[in-house]
This record gives C-alpha cells, sequence and structure tokens, in this order.
C-alpha cells in the first residue's frame, strides 16, 4: 500500500489535493486506488524499469463487483511522461467479446 501512495504521489505531485483523471475515471489513493468513489479489491504493482522508478510503472486493479453490479479490470501504465489507462469489462463467458476501452490520462485538482 504504500508503494501505490508513493507512486500516486508521483504522478500526481502539485501542492493541493490531487487526482488523476483518464476518460470519464478519476483515480484517487490514500493506500488502496479509489476509481470513482470505488476502492479497488485488488491491485498489483510493477516497475517496467528499474524498482522504484514511480515514471515507468503499470499498475493492475480490479473491481469486483462494481457499484453498477459489473467486474471491470483495470490497468494503468505511467511511461517516459505519459500516462493511460485500459479498463476492460470481465464477463462470465469466454465466448462474450471483450469490451475493453483506452484512455490518456492528466492530473486535475481532487
Amino acid at each position: 500500500m504504500k508503494i501505490f501512495c508513493l507512486a500516486l504521489f508521483s504522478v500526481t505531485s502539485t501542492p493541493v489535493m490531487a487526482a488523476i483523471q483518464c476518460g470519464n475515471y478519476v483515480m484517487t489513493g490514500d493506500g488502496m486506488t479509489v476509481i470513482n468513489g470505488e476502492t479497488v479489491t485488488s491491485q498489483k504493482i510493477k516497475f517496467l524499469g528499474k524498482s522504484g522508478d514511480y515514471a515507468n510503472m503499470k499498475m493492475d486493479m480490479g473491481l469486483m463487483p462494481a457499484r453498477d453490479g459489473n467486474n471491470y479490470g483495470f490497468e494503468f501504465v505511467k511511461r517516459d511522461g505519459k500516462a493511460f489507462l485500459n479498463v476492460q469489462l470481465l464477463q462470465n463467458s469466454m465466448d462474450a467479446p471483450k469490451i475493453i476501452g483506452s484512455f490518456p490520462c492528466k492530473k486535475v485538482s481532487g
């Protein structure tokens, strides 16, 4: 959890309370990530370069179930000064078409 706090701080370090907006998704965090007011149920951080390099990281998160009853998988990637969020609606049927969205991210005041 401390790793995420440092990661979020390095992404959003501004003097006021900040958040990250990726499309219609707003991410904040104090320990576990909070997406649109809902705390994720799982989270894993992987550094893409050196250990502790928060400028090059990937964070996988799950929200199961969300307020709307659906399960979602999130992948937040920060690399080379740019960040984006991939979101997938997780479905029970293996035959169901995958529904995936990718959104560029920016800092916003929270």
